[in-house]
C-alpha cells in the first residue's frame, strides 16, 4: 500500500496553492497534541450531552449515544498517548458496552420506523396489519426499559473519569497519528475490497452487515484525520454511502426475521389469518432487499472503497474474489 500526507497548512495557503505531499515530521509542535487533547474532549462532551435524554428512551438520542460512543472508541485508538494502556483498553471496553446497551431499542426503533414507511404506502391497512404493528411498538417499549436498566447498570462514572484523565495525555506527535491512520486503512481497506470481491453479487447480509462495522470504523477515522491534518469533508462520504446501503438491507433483513418469527408462532396458535399476513410482509421485506441490493451493487462498493482511500492518500490494490 503506498501512501503520503499532506500536512496541515493555514486556510489561506490551502486556499491558493496545494502544498506537496509528504509524510509528517517526527518534531512536532505542542498545537498538535493540544488538538488531539481538545477532540477527546470534544467527543466526551458529545457523547454525555446526550445521555440523559438516551435514559428516557429518546430515540434520537439513543442514536447520538451509539453513534457518538463508536466516535469515541476510535478516536481513541488514533489519539491516546497509548491506546494499550490498562486506562484506555478499559474505557473502549466500557465505550462499547454502552453502545451495546443502548443497541437494542435503537434497532427496534428503526424496524418499527420502516415498517410504518411500508405501510404509510398501503391504501388501507387490514386488521392483521395494525394487529402485527401493535405487537412490535409493545417490543419496542419493552425494549426500551430494558435498555434503560442496562445504561444505569454501566460504570458511567468510571468511565467519565477515564475519559477525562486520558485527554490530556494524548498523542504528542502527527508521526505517531500517522503511522495509526495508516495501519487502519490497510487493515481494515483489504479487508472491505477481499470482503466485496470474494461476495461478488451474492446477497449475504450477515457478511455485508460484518463489512459495513469496517466502512463504519474507516468513516470515524478519516474524521478524525480531516480534524488533524485538514482536508476535504466530503472524504467521508463514501463510508457514508456504504453504511447507509448495507444498514437499510440489514434493517429489512432483522424485519423479515422478525415476520417470519411471528407468523410461525400464530401457526402454533391457530390464528392462520395473522400467519398469513405476517408471511406476506416478510416476503414484501425480503423482495426489498433484493431491489436494495441490486442498487448497492451499481453504487460499485469495491470503487466507493477506492475513492475513499484515495480521498486521504491512499491506494488499495483490487482484491480478487
Amino acid at each position: 500500500m503506498a501512501r503520503s500526507v499532506k500536512p496541515p497548512a493555514s486556510a489561506s495557503s490551502r486556499a491558493t496553492e496545494p502544498s506537496p505531499r509528504r509524510a509528517p515530521s517526527a518534531s512536532v509542535p505542542g498545537p498538535h497534541r493540544r488538538i488531539a487533547a481538545r477532540l477527546l474532549k470534544q467527543k466526551t462532551v458529545t457523547l454525555f450531552r446526550h445521555f440523559p435524554a438516551a435514559l428516557t428512551g429518546d430515540e434520537e438520542a439513543l442514536h447520538q449515544v451509539r453513534v457518538w460512543g463508536r466516535r469515541l472508541r476510535v478516536a481513541l485508538r488514533l489519539l491516546c498517548g497509548k491506546p494499550q494502556g490498562r486506562r484506555a483498553l478499559r474505557a473502549q471496553r466500557f465505550l462499547a458496552e454502552l453502545t451495546a446497551a443502548a443497541g437494542s431499542a435503537r434497532d427496534l426503533d428503526v424496524l418499527l420506523a420502516t415498517l410504518d414507511e411500508r405501510l404509510r404506502h398501503v391504501p388501507a391497512r387490514t386488521a392483521e396489519q395494525k394487529r402485527l404493528r401493535q405487537r412490535l411498538a409493545a417490543l419496542r417499549r419493552r425494549g426500551r426499559a430494558r435498555m434503560v436498566q442496562g445504561l444505569l447498570d454501566l460504570p458511567i462514572a468510571r468511565l467519565r473519569a477515564d475519559l477525562a484523565a486520558l485527554a490530556p495525555r494524548a498523542c504528542p506527535d502527527l508521526a505517531v497519528l500517522d503511522r495509526r491512520f495508516r495501519a487502519l486503512c490497510e487493515r481494515e481497506g483489504r479487508k472491505l475490497q477481499g470482503g466485496f470481491a470474494a461476495l461478488g453479487a451474492l446477497l449475504d447480509v450477515v457478511a455485508l452487515h460484518a463489512l459495513r462495522r469496517r466502512a463504519r470504523r474507516l468513516r470515524y477515522a478519516v474524521e478524525v484525520f480531516l480534524q488533524v491534518f485538514g482536508g476535504e469533508a466530503s472524504a467521508t462520504k463514501p463510508w457514508k454511502a456504504l453504511q447507509d446501503h448495507i444498514g437499510t438491507l440489514h434493517d429489512h433483513r432483522l424485519l423479515a426475521e422478525w415476520f417470519e418469527r411471528q407468523a410461525a408462532a400464530d401457526q402454533k396458535r391457530g390464528q392462520p389469518a395473522l400467519a398469513a399476513a405476517a408471511i406476506a410482509e416478510a416476503a414484501w421485506a425480503r423482495d426489498t432487499m433484493q431491489r436494495l441490493h441490486a442498487e448497492f451493487l451499481a453504487a460499485d462498493p469495491s470503487g466507493l472503497v477506492r475513492r475513499g482511500l484515495d480521498a486521504v492518500g491512499f491506494s488499495v490494490p483490487s482484491a480478487s474474489p
